[in-house]
């Protein structure tokens, strides 16, 4: 379950429990909610970069995301040249609207137009244009009926791309959930491999199966990928490696462990290996795991990572058939090069972040530039161009934004792990401070270096807060018996890990113990329902998107996949392991006042774990409010709806911490 907290919270539903938490209902209008968020300047966000053929230009997809989120409303499509020339702004033919979303710019291998998918405002739709290199010849290629992603070119020039015909909802569990009415046994629409032939879609892969990731095969002789059959946001977590060509599938892989996902297949360029990551993945897109290596020829998949002590993140080959991969170890993100063996060079290594298609980079095999997007709690995010490790600044449109901070990585050891987590403090603050923990999604994820701009975290540090961003067992980059630390353990280890962490916080600056706050969303969400039955030691609590029974929330959430490699069973099959976790059965502990709000579409984590949360402090006089937001998914996207779910949790911090 991905973090939402901050990242992406009329009929409006607002709920008060408590006498002591009542207090005016306003509805507030979208525009006035909007008008609430911070005057500071918006961070310009980089959604996805390419770099042309030749290496001398760099097409980015990129837009001022609102306030605390990091999707921006409007994006634009850019080129640049890659020795400082002015940036070509493409125009869409649909002007700057919002949800007119330019995406997954591709060049051609010959590097004479650039393409692009385009989303029709309003719908699921998408349209296919290229544009040439100097910004001119916009021409539309295809109109569809549904979504296009993950454009890739082949050697020999045609257009592949990932497409789900009649799509009801845009791609993946995040997105906001279609309506829940009507005849719902339908099968399901399904994502799959196309081909761009003579102005239509050509589908390589099988209707009955949904498509996650896809390569090309060399000489075009088809690809490979990985899928499952039905419900595309529901079974990535049994989804298998085939290999695909004339409309037919033949399974080349499937984990035997259901406590493996498998993500990111790469050939290689000589056609004769496939290499993916493999781990405990609790959600798509959120990927970490050791690397293994498949001979397409036939034979046994090896891991070539055992026993790393660090989490691959993404990989792909480099264009001298070297593999490569971004690799998060402890508070580092590396960039390394794969050798025979399973031993790596280190090629780069720092405590930010780097992002692009493979291993972290967009890179070209005619040139030596590479280019991402780097970022840290303290630099906004740019694109960066050059040789890997000896990158500089292409773009400076976030010159001048600063966070009030001062980021400390601290390490502490709980019941054996070696444990990381951040602890971010604001700037000039004098005495004892309090301190909000905020724990991320997943489980199976990180918090990791990024600039906030405007939004909740920025408020809390000018407020005087101090921030603790833990990584607890079952988080990424301590290796994958790590990551696997919390299976049939939920709320039980991470949860100490995290009290050790506050203790170790304690020990490294100046924190008012009497003064703990907690936050999180999705898991996060979940840990501040479950810490506050736990412990008393938050005094209070913010829920985004949280789970309090995990029993109710197998059948209802549209994900119960994710479920079974963590709990071992299914709710049916051993419903104490599920009520074990579960804060409800705990709830009459809790004296801690709490929060909560959740998208009112979401299927990830849906709005009647919260509703039952929420409802039994009310019904036990322990200080609480809710908020439900329409049209919501897994994650605020509206600015509005983010401003104001900023304004309660800062409202409801101060009120019970200062």
């Amino acid at each position: 379950m991905n973090d939402v907290a901050g990242t992406h919270p009329f009929n409006l539903a607002l709920r008060f429990g408590a006498p002591l938490a009542v207090f005016a209902v306003v509805l507030i209008s979208a525009s006035h909610a909007a008008a609430q968020a911070p005057a500071e300047r918006l961070v310009h966000r980089f959604v996805s970069i390419a770099v042309s053929p030749d290496g001398r230009r760099v097409a980015s997809v990129e837009g001022d995301a609102p306030p605390s989120g990091r999707s921006p409303p409007i994006r634009d499509l850019e080129i640049r040249g890659v020795d400082g020339s002015a940036a070509i702004v493409i125009p869409m033919p649909c002007g700057r609207v919002a949800q007119c979303w330019p995406s997954s710019p591709a060049w051609s291998p010959d590097g004479k137009h650039l393409t692009f998918a385009l989303r029709t405002p309003g719908t699921h739709a998408r349209s296919l244009y290229s544009v040439g290199p100097d910004g001119g010849h916009l021409t539309k290629l295809l109109d569809f009926d549904g979504t296009i992603t993950d454009l890739k070119y082949g050697r020999d020039g045609r257009l592949a791309m990932l497409a789900t015909a009649g799509a009801t909802k845009e791609v993946g569990a995040t997105e906001a959930g279609a309506p829940i009415t009507g005849d719902l046994g339908g099968p399901p629409a399904e994502q799959r491999i196309a081909l761009l032939e003579a102005g239509r879609l050509a589908f390589v892969s099988p209707a009955e199966l949904f498509v996650y990731e896809y390569d090309w095969l060399p000489g075009g002789a088809g690809f490979v990928g990985t899928a499952a059959p039905g419900d595309g946001d529901n079974n990535w977590w049994v989804g298998k490696l085939y290999g695909f060509s004339s409309g037919g599938a033949h399974l080349l892989f499937a984990p035997a462990d259901p406590q493996h996902q498998i993500a990111e297949p790469r050939v290689s360029p000589d056609g004769k290996t496939i290499a993916f990551i493999s781990g405990i993945m609790s959600d798509f897109g959120s990927t970490g795991g050791d690397i293994y290596t498949l001979p397409l020829a036939g034979g046994v998949a090896s891991d070539i990572t055992p026993a790393m002590p660090a989490s691959a993140t993404s990989i792909g080959w480099g264009c001298d058939g070297r593999l490569l991969a971004r690799l998060l170890a402890g508070d580092q993100t590396r960039i390394v090069q794969l050798k025979p063996g399973g031993a790596s060079k280190i090629l780069w290594s720092g405590a930010e972040s780097v992002s692009g298609e493979t291993a972290g980079l967009s890179m070209s095999c005619s040139s030596p530039v590479t280019a991402s997007v780097h970022e840290s709690f303290t630099a906004p995010p740019e694109i960066q161009v050059g040789r890997i490790g000896v990158w500089r600044d292409l773009t400076h449109v976030n010159a001048g934004l600063t966070m009030p901070l001062t980021a400390k990585s601290i390490t502490w050891t709980s019941e054996g792990h070696a444990v990381q987590g951040w602890l971010l403090l604001p700037l000039g603050a004098t005495g004892k401070l309090p301190l909000i923990t905020e724990v991320h999604g997943g489980p199976a994820a990180a918090s990791t270096p990024s600039f906030g701009g405007p939004g909740l975290d920025r408020t809390l540090l000018e407020h005087g807060y101090a921030l603790f961003r833990p990584n607890p067992r079952g988080s990424y980059g301590q290796g994958e018996a790590f990551t696997l630390g919390n299976v049939r353990d939920l709320g039980y280890g991470d949860l100490r890990d995290i009290l050790a962490g506050i203790d170790a916080a304690e020990r490294a600056a100046p924190i008012d113990d009497a003064r703990l706050g907690l936050t999180g969303g999705s898991y996060g969400g979940f840990m501040t329902m479950w810490a506050v039955t736990q412990t008393q030691r938050f005094k209070v609590g913010v829920a985004a998107a949280g789970i309090s029974n995990w029993l109710s929330y197998y059948g209802e959430n549209g994900i119960d996949q994710w479920m079974i490699p963590y709990f071992g069973h299914s709710a049916y099959d051993d419903p104490a392991i599920y009520a074990r976790s579960s804060a409800i059965n705990f709830i009459h502990k809790v004296k801690t006042p709490v929060f909560e709000y959740v998208g009112a579409d979401d299927i990830e984590c849906p709005p009647p774990q919260t509703e039952e949360f929420q409802h039994a402090l009310a019904e036990l006089g322990v200080p609480t409010s809710m908020a439900i937001y329409p049209g919501e998914g897994h994650g605020l996207r509206d600015p509005a709806h983010l401003a104001d779910s900023e304004r309660r949790a800062l409202a409801w911090f101060d009120k019970y911490l200062k």
